[in-house]
């Protein structure tokens, strides 16, 4: 691969609505830069983005690729990203890395979920954006009625840069509506041709040249004034709009034929942004010996720095670490550091990937995408710098996971090889956690969705040989006392020799705190030397309550009175007397059933508050109020039992066909209502 200067780099992620065309639109745009002989399709899993088996068989995309294409006088690192939510992961990192994006839009479906979503992280990022419109050619479509849709949705930024010329298996092309000359189709790619006479553009010229004036005073006063804009003007003066983000370019084409192509390599190139360009040229981090903050320009002539935005596993080459060079350069055989780890790290070689295929580099310049491998320390989200200049930019912000699931191995014999291989997984894609439950004994791993966990344990059987099952995660409840009551914990065992004894009188009563134990024994009828043997006893009794076995908390015991025996009285029977009395305690004093309550902060659109407001309520929530984003979404404040809401991510995508998101927390422990409560005790007496 050519080395190219930071000025003829760009870094773009390709975003959209699952099914939009994004893989698709790669594979064209590998075949007209000539970098493919031969395009590949999704549906034979022949794509060069899509490439990991799970990918080939379901027909989608789960990870980011990266696809370096040289084309002109340029190289575009095109980021490949999943339109799945349950993979949303890869996307946040993507954009970590990119100067740019392309928003793939379906244009026999209009604005999606998806497209939506994609939009809002790019705003939230300030991140400059085109919008191809896909599938021009696929059934009628109304393009006035898109582009009035998209207006309706994103306002006054969206910026017709093409009109197409005809309509469903017609569609042979579209006038640009910048050079003002005609793109059309031959068959095999597009060619200039003359504006068909009988279609009128002007209007579309004239909001384009609108969002030109207003990019500039001088084009302003230029436009008021009647006068025309030259093609440099008027190129000039959208290549600042777009980086600034006040005017959004849409183009039309066909990514299976291949229209639209050219015009989007134009694009990218005329008017996204330089990787200098963007935050006005440098990259802000925190100095880790200082701890100020400094920058670093993105320019070769600065020291090494990189962040590393994703990790492969593979079972044979190792771990692959994908990074963007922020400052200076990087060679091969170099050696590192790693501030988040505050250790050194040799770089032993420098790889581009293009999807899975490798090709070696001598060395990687500021704005630039590669790869190595074997670090032996460095995770997503670190930065990697010359040692003697160091640098730390802060980690990539992802999703928490919202759905949990216990995982058992098929065979109980790869119950620790299955361990690791969700430790390798976890290296390979941070929104995925997992978590041992010493309490239910369960393996516990988290993600975005159902999906996200599927294809984790397809992975590991792909890549591992380790076959695992999810199973529904089991509630930790607790149990409490609601009355008070003195009992006597006696326990004697006399069997020749020295025997047992231990005597105690405790009083059980409700407590704010977890477990208090007092001591409040006059006159030393147990002497305090077994008073630790009490308490002891005390918290392994608690760990099994008397109705459902589950840990007992929020009581108080106090220890008041008991007898021993100078002879037969040892720890040991201390120990068991106390336990004895906690037992007849805990019965006597009105035990209850306790259930975990998470808060919940649920995000969605003013449109289906009713039925996630009626959906709580069955889900016997608490809602707490709520309050307006600054995206005009509802933010509604809950508090959940935590049985109720295990499935909640998938329930809310439905409900709000996937517009809806929310986080949780644990906040405390209620009683359960007695009804629920039986049930829950005579299944737990069942197992």
């Amino acid at each position: 691969m050519r080395n190219f200067e930071t000025s003829n780099i760009r870094n773009i992620s390709l975003l959209g609505h699952r099914g939009s065309g994004k893989t698709t639109l790669v594979e064209s745009i590998l075949y007209i830069s000539k970098t493919l002989d031969k395009k590949g399709t999704v549906e034979d899993g022949t794509t060069v983005s899509d490439f990991d088996k799970e990918e080939t068989r379901r027909l989608f995309s789960i990870n980011t690729s990266i696809i370096p294409v040289e084309y002109g006088d340029c190289k575009y690192n095109f980021l490949d990203t999943p339109g799945y939510f349950d993979f949303s992961g890869e996307v946040y990192s993507a954009l970590r890395v990119s100067g740019s994006a392309v928003i793939v839009m379906d244009a026999t479906s209009g604005v999606e979920v998806g497209t939506e979503k994609a939009w809002r992280l790019l705003e939230e990022r300030h991140l400059p954006r085109i919008i191809y419109i896909n599938k021009m050619d696929k059934g009628y479509i109304n393009y006035e009625k898109l582009l009035l849709e998209l207006k309706e949705k994103f306002g006054k930024k969206i910026a017709p840069f093409c009109v197409p010329i005809g309509e469903k298996d017609e569609f042979k092309g579209f006038v640009n509506v910048v050079e003002m000359k005609g793109r059309i189709f031959n068959g095999v790619e597009c060619e200039d041709g003359a504006i068909p006479d009988r279609m009128d553009v002007s209007e579309v010229r004239n909001l384009l040249l609108e969002a030109v004036a207003e990019t500039d005073e001088e084009l302003m006063e230029k436009y008021f004034n009647g006068e025309e804009f030259t093609l440099e003007e008027i190129k000039r003066g959208l290549h600042n709009g777009v980086v600034s983000g006040d005017v959004v370019p849409v183009i039309v084409g066909s990514a299976i034929q291949g229209i639209g192509i050219h015009t989007l390599f134009k694009m990218i190139h005329d008017y996204m942004p330089t990787p200098t360009e963007m935050f006005n040229g440098e990259r802000v981090g925190i100095n880790p010996v200082t701890e100020e903050t400094e920058a670093r320009k993105i320019s070769v002539d600065e020291p090494f720095s990189a962040i590393v935005f994703k990790t492969l596993v593979d079972p044979f080459i190792g771990k692959i670490s994908l990074f963007k060079v922020n400052s200076g350069r990087l060679r091969k055989d170099t050696e590192v550091l790693n501030p988040n780890k505050n250790k050194k790290e040799r770089i032993a070689q420098i790889i581009y990937l293009r999807g899975n295929k490798q090709e070696e580099a001598q060395e990687l310049i500021a704005g630039d995408i590669g790869a190595t491998t074997k670090l032996q320390y460095t995770q997503t989200g670190d930065t990697l710098c010359d040692k003697d200049k160091p640098i730390m930019y802060r980690s990539i912000e992802l999703p928490e996971p919202c759905l949990y699931s216990s995982v058992e191995p098929a065979q109980k014999a790869d119950d620790e090889k299955l361990s690791i291989c969700l430790q390798r997984m976890m290296e390979e894609d941070p929104t995925f956690v997992i978590n041992r439950n010493y309490e239910t004994k369960q393996l516990l791993i988290g993600g975005q969705g159902e999906k996200h966990l599927y294809v984790i344990l397809c992975k590991i059987k792909n890549k591992f040989g380790v076959h695992a099952v999810l199973t529904d995660p089991v509630v930790s409840y607790r149990e409490t006392i609601k009355g008070t009551v003195s009992v006597q914990g006696k326990h004697k065992k006399q069997s020749g020799g020295a025997g047992q004894y231990g005597d105690v009188q405790i009083k059980f009563e409700p407590c704010e705190e977890e477990f208090k134990f007092v001591d409040e024994v006059k006159g030393g009828v147990v002497p305090r030397t077994y008073m630790p043997a009490v308490e002891k006893g005390l918290l392994e009794a608690k760990e099994k309550g008397i109705l459902a076995g589950y840990p007992v908390i929020n009581f108080k015991a106090t220890i008041f009175d008991g007898s021993y025996h100078p002879v037969d009285s040892n720890e040991i029977s201390f120990k068991q007397a106390a336990i004895l009395a906690f037992k007849k305690g805990m019965e006597q004093a009105r035990p209850v059933l306790l259930e975990p309550i998470m808060k919940l902060e649920v995000v969605v659109p003013e449109a289906y508050m009713g039925d996630v407001m009626g959906d709580m309520n069955k889900r016997r929530g608490r809602i707490l109020g709520m309050e307006p984003n600054q995206y005009g979404e509802q933010v509604l404040s809950v508090e959940v039992p935590q049985a109720e809401i295990l499935k909640y991510a998938l329930d809310l995508r439905a409900m709000t066909q996937g517009r809806g998101q929310f986080k949780f927390e644990f906040v405390r422990y209620e009683e359960v209502p007695e009804v629920i409560a039986k049930k829950i005790i005579e299944s737990r007496k069942q197992q």
